[in-house]
């Protein structure tokens, strides 16, 4: 308990440390990770449509204890943006992630953390190299196999078919961002220039510190690519996708995009050890409540190690 104190007190404040930038080269892409902090390592992945930014007041907390790394997926913020749908399949993503492992720790296993497509992409990397890593926390991201098995299992019981109803109408984006060519021009025509005031007004979101990055308009009109490459073949026939990381399923009750009940009952069958956290708050929570965040992700660390 005295060392969980420590932890939980050193991420209680935002650090200066400095932040160091790198080049990584990916599956064919050049990735920006970002650095701060000393200590075991916590990998933090970003979903759409953010950059590695969407993390910093949570990784200025942890850097007090942690050396905190945080990169640009392929298609945002300084990495290289491939066109081609294929590029942004999941194994072009995990093997991204191995480059950055190998390049921030070569040597050891890291703590990992994603929020939505980050944890999305981030299930697909401890499901296939769970030897990479010490510790998992998901946020607002389900495995996209646990996602379908767990659709097609509450269409057959009468008390999950509310749920499997509710989550299909919180998902009613997949379906546009499958349109051709459409998503993109409203990204970078409408929508990227008001994001910043519509997530301050729906969500709380403060303005400023890096978020809406500049870049936003190419990042999400690339980004919308996740979706085409993946969703619909996990949909059709779903894996069994295991892993034994210690798992950490952050659920935000007030979710916009991913429902309680598919958060924190999904993963259930396929992770063996797993954790379920509830806390009030909506979709971008990283931005919303950092230092909850930091708190959490410490606590897991702690408690699995």
């Amino acid at each position: 308990m005295g060392r969980d104190r420590h932890i939980l007190h050193a991420v209680s404040n935002i650090t200066e440390e400095t932040v160091t930038e790198r080049r990584v080269q990916g599956d064919g892409v050049e990735l920006a990770v970002f650095e701060r902090g000393q200590g075991p390592t916590v990998l933090l992945v970003h979903g759409f449509p953010d950059t590695h930014a969407v993390w910093d007041a949570v990784a200025g907390r942890l850097a007090a204890r942690f050396h905190v790394v945080a990169y640009d997926v392929r298609g945002a913020g300084g990495s290289s943006r491939p066109r081609a749908r294929e590029a942004y399949r999941f194994e072009h993503l995990v093997a991204d992630m191995r480059a950055v492992l190998d390049a921030v720790s070569p040597g050891a296993p890291v703590h990992l953390a994603g929020h939505d497509w980050g944890a999305i992409q981030s299930w697909e990397a401890v499901c296939a190299m769970p030897e990479r890593f010490t510790t998992y926390t998901s946020i607002s991201g389900p495995c996209l196999d646990h996602a379908a098995h767990w659709t097609r299992t509450g269409l057959r019981e009468r008390s999950g078919v509310r749920k499997v109803l509710r989550q299909l109408a919180h998902s009613w984006y997949i379906a546009a961002f499958h349109t051709p060519v459409l998503p993109e021009l409203v990204w970078r025509h409408v929508l990227a220039r008001r994001w910043g005031a519509l997530l301050e007004r729906t969500e709380g979101v403060p303005a400023g510190d890096g978020h809406p990055a500049p870049t936003l308009a190419e990042d999400a009109a690339a980004g919308v690519n996740l979706y085409r490459a993946n969703m619909l073949g996990a949909r059709r026939t779903p894996g069994e996708r295991r892993t034994t990381v210690p798992t950490q399923v952050v659920v935000p009750t007030g979710d916009a995009f991913v429902t309680p009940g598919l958060a924190a009952e999904a993963a259930r069958p396929f992770a063996e050890r797993l954790q379920v956290r509830p806390v009030r708050a909506p979709h971008w929570v990283p931005l919303t409540q950092p230092g909850e965040i930091a708190r959490l992700i410490s606590e897991h660390i702690a408690q699995a190690g």
